[in-house]
Protein backbone atom coordinates (compact mmCIF):
# COMPACT_ATOMS: atom_id res chain seq x y z
CA UNK A 1 0.00 0.00 0.00
CA UNK A 2 1.07 3.61 -1.05
CA UNK A 3 -0.34 6.04 1.54
CA UNK A 4 0.03 9.93 0.93
CA UNK A 5 -0.30 12.60 3.35
CA UNK A 6 -2.01 16.04 2.21
CA UNK A 7 -2.31 18.59 4.34
CA UNK A 8 -5.17 21.28 3.13
CA UNK A 9 -4.28 24.15 1.98
CA UNK A 10 -3.95 28.02 3.34
CA UNK A 11 -7.52 28.79 4.86
CA UNK A 12 -8.79 32.07 6.72
CA UNK A 13 -7.19 32.84 9.45
CA UNK A 14 -9.05 31.90 12.59
CA UNK A 15 -8.96 35.62 14.16
CA UNK A 16 -10.30 36.66 11.01
CA UNK A 17 -13.23 34.38 10.88
CA UNK A 18 -16.14 34.77 12.09
CA UNK A 19 -18.31 31.29 11.94
CA UNK A 20 -16.79 28.04 13.49
CA UNK A 21 -13.86 26.75 13.20
CA UNK A 22 -14.76 23.61 11.22
CA UNK A 23 -16.25 25.84 8.34
CA UNK A 24 -13.09 27.89 7.28
CA UNK A 25 -12.98 27.64 4.02
CA UNK A 26 -9.52 27.76 2.60
CA UNK A 27 -8.22 31.35 0.59
CA UNK A 28 -8.68 32.00 -2.81
CA UNK A 29 -4.31 32.01 -2.86
CA UNK A 30 -4.76 28.82 -0.88
CA UNK A 31 -6.99 27.10 -2.91
CA UNK A 32 -4.63 28.30 -5.77
CA UNK A 33 -1.62 26.88 -4.06
CA UNK A 34 -3.36 23.76 -3.25
CA UNK A 35 -4.81 23.14 -6.47
CA UNK A 36 -0.78 23.73 -8.37
CA UNK A 37 0.51 21.46 -5.51
CA UNK A 38 -1.29 18.65 -6.79
CA UNK A 39 -0.52 19.01 -10.43
CA UNK A 40 3.30 18.59 -8.86
CA UNK A 41 1.82 14.99 -7.97
CA UNK A 42 1.18 13.91 -11.17
CA UNK A 43 4.80 14.93 -12.56
CA UNK A 44 5.42 12.09 -9.97
CA UNK A 45 3.56 10.10 -11.12
CA UNK A 46 1.40 9.27 -8.20
CA UNK A 47 -2.19 6.57 -9.35
CA UNK A 48 -3.93 6.99 -6.50
CA UNK A 49 -7.05 4.41 -6.53
CA UNK A 50 -9.05 6.06 -3.39
CA UNK A 51 -9.31 9.69 -1.76
CA UNK A 52 -9.67 10.07 1.71
CA UNK A 53 -10.71 13.53 3.74
CA UNK A 54 -11.51 15.05 6.80
CA UNK A 55 -15.19 16.38 6.96
CA UNK A 56 -13.13 19.66 7.93
CA UNK A 57 -14.38 22.23 5.19
CA UNK A 58 -10.40 23.55 4.46
CA UNK A 59 -9.62 19.88 4.55
CA UNK A 60 -13.00 18.71 1.85
CA UNK A 61 -11.75 21.84 -0.32
CA UNK A 62 -8.41 20.72 -0.74
CA UNK A 63 -9.53 16.99 -1.62
CA UNK A 64 -11.85 18.16 -4.35
CA UNK A 65 -8.87 20.15 -6.22
CA UNK A 66 -6.67 16.92 -5.83
CA UNK A 67 -10.28 14.89 -6.95
CA UNK A 68 -10.52 17.13 -10.20
CA UNK A 69 -6.54 16.20 -10.93
CA UNK A 70 -6.35 12.72 -10.97
CA UNK A 71 -7.97 10.36 -14.05
CA UNK A 72 -9.74 8.13 -13.16
CA UNK A 73 -11.90 10.17 -11.16
CA UNK A 74 -11.30 9.19 -7.61
CA UNK A 75 -14.39 8.52 -5.05
CA UNK A 76 -14.08 11.19 -2.20
CA UNK A 77 -14.48 9.66 1.20
CA UNK A 78 -14.83 11.53 4.43
CA UNK A 79 -13.26 10.16 7.47
CA UNK A 80 -13.51 11.72 11.02
CA UNK A 81 -10.18 9.28 11.52
CA UNK A 82 -8.91 12.48 9.33
CA UNK A 83 -9.88 15.12 12.19
CA UNK A 84 -7.33 17.22 13.74
CA UNK A 85 -7.29 15.17 17.19
CA UNK A 86 -8.42 12.07 16.30
CA UNK A 87 -5.60 9.27 17.44
CA UNK A 88 -3.66 7.93 14.12
CA UNK A 89 -4.51 4.04 15.30
CA UNK A 90 -8.02 5.25 14.02
CA UNK A 91 -6.67 5.60 10.85
CA UNK A 92 -4.46 3.02 10.88
CA UNK A 93 -7.63 0.76 11.56
CA UNK A 94 -9.53 2.48 8.27
CA UNK A 95 -6.77 2.28 6.19
CA UNK A 96 -5.69 -1.58 7.00
CA UNK A 97 -9.60 -2.43 6.18
CA UNK A 98 -8.75 -1.65 2.01
CA UNK A 99 -6.88 -3.89 0.01
CA UNK A 100 -3.64 -4.15 0.24
CA UNK A 101 -2.04 -2.73 -3.35
CA UNK A 102 -4.32 0.16 -2.91
CA UNK A 103 -2.90 3.30 -3.61
CA UNK A 104 -4.48 6.09 -1.10
CA UNK A 105 -4.66 10.01 -0.22
CA UNK A 106 -5.27 11.34 2.95
CA UNK A 107 -6.02 15.16 3.23
CA UNK A 108 -6.11 16.50 6.76
CA UNK A 109 -4.74 18.66 9.64
CA UNK A 110 -1.70 18.77 11.59
CA UNK A 111 -0.71 18.13 13.96
CA UNK A 112 -2.40 14.33 12.82
CA UNK A 113 -0.83 13.74 9.86
CA UNK A 114 3.19 14.26 11.08
CA UNK A 115 2.07 12.72 14.30
CA UNK A 116 0.78 9.60 11.94
CA UNK A 117 3.34 9.99 9.86
CA UNK A 118 5.89 8.94 12.61
CA UNK A 119 3.23 6.15 13.66
CA UNK A 120 3.75 4.90 10.18
CA UNK A 121 7.90 5.13 10.04
CA UNK A 122 8.68 4.82 13.70
CA UNK A 123 6.01 3.02 15.12
CA UNK A 124 4.91 6.37 17.58
CA UNK A 125 5.03 10.13 16.66
CA UNK A 126 8.44 11.59 16.28
CA UNK A 127 9.04 15.15 17.02
CA UNK A 128 9.49 17.60 14.04
CA UNK A 129 7.50 16.26 11.58
CA UNK A 130 4.91 18.15 10.07
CA UNK A 131 3.59 18.53 6.94
CA UNK A 132 3.36 22.24 5.53
CA UNK A 133 0.46 23.28 4.04
CA UNK A 134 -0.46 21.92 1.01
CA UNK A 135 2.52 19.76 1.43
CA UNK A 136 2.72 16.28 1.76
CA UNK A 137 4.83 12.70 1.45
CA UNK A 138 4.26 9.31 0.82
CA UNK A 139 4.46 6.30 2.72
CA UNK A 140 5.31 2.83 1.33
CA UNK A 141 3.88 0.04 2.86
CA UNK A 142 5.23 -3.71 2.21
CA UNK A 143 3.63 -5.99 4.63
CA UNK A 144 0.72 -4.54 5.78
CA UNK A 145 -0.66 -1.64 7.50
CA UNK A 146 0.87 -1.41 10.56
CA UNK A 147 2.71 1.15 12.55
CA UNK A 148 6.76 1.16 12.15
CA UNK A 149 6.40 -0.61 8.80
CA UNK A 150 6.16 2.12 6.22
CA UNK A 151 9.23 3.60 4.37
CA UNK A 152 8.99 7.32 3.84
CA UNK A 153 9.52 7.51 -0.33
CA UNK A 154 9.40 11.36 -0.19
CA UNK A 155 8.54 14.26 1.96
CA UNK A 156 7.83 17.68 0.40
CA UNK A 157 6.60 21.22 1.10
CA UNK A 158 3.83 22.83 -1.54
CA UNK A 159 6.65 24.90 -2.73
CA UNK A 160 8.37 21.82 -4.15
CA UNK A 161 5.37 20.43 -5.34
CA UNK A 162 4.56 23.14 -7.47
CA UNK A 163 7.75 23.02 -9.06
CA UNK A 164 7.30 20.09 -10.43
CA UNK A 165 4.42 21.81 -12.46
Amino acid sequence: MDCMLFRHGVAIERDVWEGVDSDRPLTEKGAKKARQAGEGLLQLDVRPTHLLSSPLVRAHETAKLLQELFRPRLTLRICDELLPDAPPDKLFALLASLPPEVSVICVGHEPHLGDTAGCMIFGKPAAGLALKKAGACLIHFSEGMRPGRGVLEWWLTAGQLRSLR
